[in-house]
């Protein structure tokens, strides 16, 4: 199962990373092509209108190379990507926990009044989440098959399936960390200065740690 566990992190990790940095990467790759295209016609116009054959001619060239690149389907691609990221990124979240919580009122409990409160509020994230993810099988299962993305003409269910399956990741982040509350009394935590540390597998937290 501890094996399980790691290649499931890792494998979360991986994708978030690669999304993100091909999303990055992508996006900066359109915006060069969008303005160095529009830029370098300007320029042709500018030189033409200057009598400069030789900078016009150069600059025509540049525009010619780059308008005869398509990337028309780059934004739709980065946003896709991004939705995927998101989706797996606040899995991430519920396994390190950064998600932003208000936790005074917990605070204030004591330490055996923190315990069910806690629980209760992993269950209300492993349901709402298991919710979601049922409702975007669904929804997923009812799409027209032959339906496409515009430019990348891509079978849409395959760009809703980030739905589904980030929910049930993040419901079953949910009841993993719940599990590991009532084994071990600890919940992940991140904070101003406070950075993540996995929990030992099998050691009890200090009690000052439990509603953190």
């Amino acid at each position: 199962m501890a094996v399980l566990d790691r290649f499931l992190n890792r494998l979360e990790e991986w994708i978030i990373v690669t999304l993100i940095g091909a999303a990055t990467i992508l996006t900066f790759v359109a915006v060069v092509h969008r303005y160095g295209a529009s830029n370098s016609a300007n320029l042709a116009r500018w030189a033409a209108a200057h009598h400069l054959l030789l900078l016009q001619s150069a600059a025509y060239a540049v525009y010619l190379r780059l308008a005869a690149i398509n990337l028309s389907w780059a934004q739709e691609l980065a946003t896709y990507m991004f939705v995927w990221m998101a989706k797996f990124g606040a899995a991430l979240g519920v396994r390190t926990g950064i998600h932003v919580g208000v936790d005074v009122f917990v605070k204030k409990l004591t330490p055996a009044a923190r315990k069910p409160v806690i629980v209760f509020a992993m269950l209300c994230g492993a349901l709402f989440t298991g919710v979601i993810g049922t409702l975007g099988a669904v929804y997923v299962y009812e799409l027209d098959p032959d339906d496409v993305s515009p430019e990348l003409e891509w079978p849409s269910w395959i760009i809703y399936l980030a739905i589904p399956l980030g929910s049930y990741l993040m419901c079953f982040r949910f009841l993993q960390v719940m599990w590991r509350f009532l084994r071990t009394g600890y919940v992940p935590h991140q904070a101003h200065g406070i950075d993540y540390e996995a929990p030992p597998p099998d050691e009890v937290a200090p009690a000052h740690e439990v509603a953190r």
